[in-house]
């Protein structure tokens, strides 16, 4: 489908955080590689800013970036704060509060692009949680479709949660969740404590509530995962939201999946600088035998505790099996500030650098190139979807240790829905003991029993990924259609 030079087809939206304008540029490459749509992401400047960073020098014709004013200061919050990177938890409410703010800002903007062309945009493509972007949409005559860049079973589980607040209603532990089977009981420490608090009335309520019902207006949700990795979880979505759901994923570069020895310009995707070379790390992994490796990270947004830090460290120790560590600042602490070794046993790092058991990476590792490796046998993960998919489309079975947002969903789905992952703990408050971390370890590492079970698993949703992604002639994947379906599907939906 070829287009005029300055038509803009789509304009998105995301939510101002990295784990949700990473997957909305990935979208706007994979809508543009398929249709050659003109396609504009709007967001604030410093997000802008992050976004043109990530394609490092190499603009992509047809994608445009647009800035939305956005002053964070008028909020309550520090100057300059227009995404979650960093940001106190104290905070996090207020700057999602803030958000609908841009409303305005993105109204003028749709309305001067309609303007322009004289005519508006197919559609727009918003966050689930910019539910006012279904009236700015409708009142300028386009259709709002929702973007949700979790997977289907744990984007449910966080919406019917914060829309229903089923926990507030029993003082059992274990609840049902509207939207999901009896057998599928949910735990209160699955909860983040926002919305372990929440009721109705706080801030966090009258943020989400209001947001997500909003977003269950529109004319169609896009999901971030594959047709048949998660037929259950779509199946109950589609279900509840009672509006077409298109599965288009993994947004995750191309040629990791069709061949993970990845060139050099795919390697730093997430535009962030690595704490230790990607030729360090691949020349550090290269020296031990497949499927032996740990690797362990919790996000960019995320840290344990003090006491958790030392004993996971010390759990590893005892494990003796090889590890790369991303390993930040723990909770309390500044995460951009150095790492100490006290945060650590007495001479850990010198201990696991001198016999090559441990790497220690500061703040940032290239993942998808640690993850691709053969030797890496498991992953040790705060189950954000973007891991969680990065670490399925190369076959790695998952440690969980869910910390926030959906997270703990996640993890509860790769544990009874996949039999991809076996949890260790939850959350920053949970007491955890080396031991467990070792009998963990050993257990998932193992070569026979449930540990060959989850790598055989994990490797038979690994190749439905790929298939899913197939673009040869007429043999096209579940994913594949699903995004030629939306786009006709849009095209042909313009009031």
């Amino acid at each position: 489908m070829g287009s005029s030079n300055d038509y803009i087809h789509i304009v998105m939206v995301p939510f101002m955080a990295h784990g949700h304008l990473i997957p909305f540029l990935a979208l706007a490459k994979q809508i543009h590689h398929q249709t050659g749509f003109n396609i504009a992401i709007a967001n604030t400047p410093l997000n802008i800013q992050y976004l043109r960073s990530t394609l490092r020098g190499n603009p992509i014709p047809g994608i445009h970036f647009l800035e939305l004013q956005f002053n964070s200061s008028d909020h309550g919050l520090p100057p300059n704060t227009e995404n979650t990177e960093n940001l106190s938890l104290d905070l996090i409410g207020k700057f999602f509060a803030s958000s609908v703010y841009l409303k305005t800002p993105f109204y003028n903007l749709l309305k001067d692009i309609v303007k322009k062309q004289c005519t508006p945009p197919l559609c727009v493509i918003a966050d689930v949680f910019f539910g006012w972007a279904v009236d700015v949409a409708n009142s300028l005559n386009t259709i709002n479709i929702a973007f949700s860049t979790g997977g289907a079973y744990g984007t449910l589980a966080y919406v019917s949660l914060w829309t229903n607040l089923p926990h507030r209603r029993t003082d059992n532990a274990e609840f049902n969740v509207p939207g999901f089977p009896d057998r599928c009981k949910f735990h209160v420490s699955q909860l983040h404590e926002f919305l372990r608090k929440a009721d109705g009335t706080d801030l966090w309520s009258k943020f989400m509530q209001p947001q997500i019902l909003s977003s269950f207006k529109s004319f169609g949700w896009l999901c971030n995962t594959v047709e048949e990795i998660e037929p259950f979880g779509l199946d109950l979505l589609r279900k509840y939201i009672k509006s077409p759901v298109w599965s288009i994923g993994p947004l995750l570069p191309k040629s990791w999946l069709i061949n993970s020895s990845a060139p050099a310009s795919v390697r730093q995707h997430a535009g962030k600088e690595p704490g230790t070379s990607p030729e360090k790390c691949v020349q550090w992994l290269d020296m031990h035998s497949d499927d032996s490796v740990l690797y362990i990270s919790f996000g960019s947004q995320n840290t344990i505790s003090p006491s958790q830090m030392m004993e996971l460290a010390t759990g590893l120790e005892k494990a003796g099996k090889p590890f790369v560590w991303v390993i930040r600042p723990p909770l309390g602490f500044d995460l951009k500030t150095e790492f100490k070794p006290e945060w650590l046993p007495e001479g850990f790092e010198a201990r696991m650098s001198r016999n090559n058991q441990g790497l220690l990476v500061k703040n940032w590792a290239p993942q998808l190139e640690i993850l691709s490796h053969r030797s890496t046998g498991a992953f040790l993960s705060h189950c954000g979807w973007n891991s969680t998919m990065e670490s399925l489309s190369q076959g790695v079975k998952i440690i969980g240790w869910p910390l926030a947002a959906e997270q703990a969903y996640n993890s509860k789905m790769l544990v009874e829905e996949m039999g991809v992952a076996v949890e260790l703990t939850r959350g920053v408050r949970s007491s955890i003991s080396s031991d467990k971390v070792k009998e963990v370890i050993e257990m998932v590492m193992g070569k026979e029993g449930k540990g060959r079970d989850m790598k055989t698993k994990a490797q038979e949703i690994a190749e439905h990924i790929m298939a899913a992604v197939k673009d040869e002639g007429n043999e096209k994947g579940s994913s594949i259609k699903a995004l030629d379906d939306f786009v006709s599907t849009i095209t042909t939906a313009r009031k």
